[in-house]
């Protein structure tokens, strides 16, 4: 359990890091007006070049490598509701390097979002007990 936590918070890492880099990128870009063949190329050619963008798309690449350590080895309802720590990682991120301003409301909904994913890793760890416990056998009581 500690090695997939550890994995989940590089990966967490990762991704904040990838998304404020593709945001900065994202802003770095002559905008495309109009669906013109030539404008929409000269995007493109400017994205692949802009070292925000590519750098974003290597820390998201990351994120998903060790996304797909974590699906290998866990339930889908226990993993991913944990990745929802990014959108935490990321505020955080968002709010250190790319100096936005977040509001109190916003705070909250990352609170609520820590929680969630609290309640989710208190569940993992109930069902751990449960499997480790035969059926029949009551459970040893640590008490003095």
């Amino acid at each position: 359990m500690i090695r997939m936590l550890i994995v989940l918070a590089v990966g967490l890492v990762l991704e904040a890091i990838g998304v404020v880099l593709i945001s900065k990128g994202q802003k770095e870009l002559q905008h495309v007006f109009r669906p013109d063949l030539e404008a929409i190329w000269r995007l493109g050619a400017e994205a692949v070049t802009n070292r925000h963008l590519v750098l974003g798309v290597v820390f998201e690449a990351g994120f998903f490598g060790c996304l797909l350590f974590l699906l290998s080895r866990a339930d889908v309802s226990f993993v991913w509701p944990l990745t929802s720590l990014s959108l935490v990682v990321t505020t955080i991120t968002a709010r250190w390097i790319l100096h936005e301003q977040v509001s109190a409301l916003r705070w909250l909904g990352v609170l609520v979002i820590l929680l969630g994913a609290g309640l989710v890793t208190y569940t993992e760890k109930i069902r751990e007990k449960q499997q480790a416990t035969p059926p029949g056998a009551e459970p040893v009581s640590r008490r003095p």
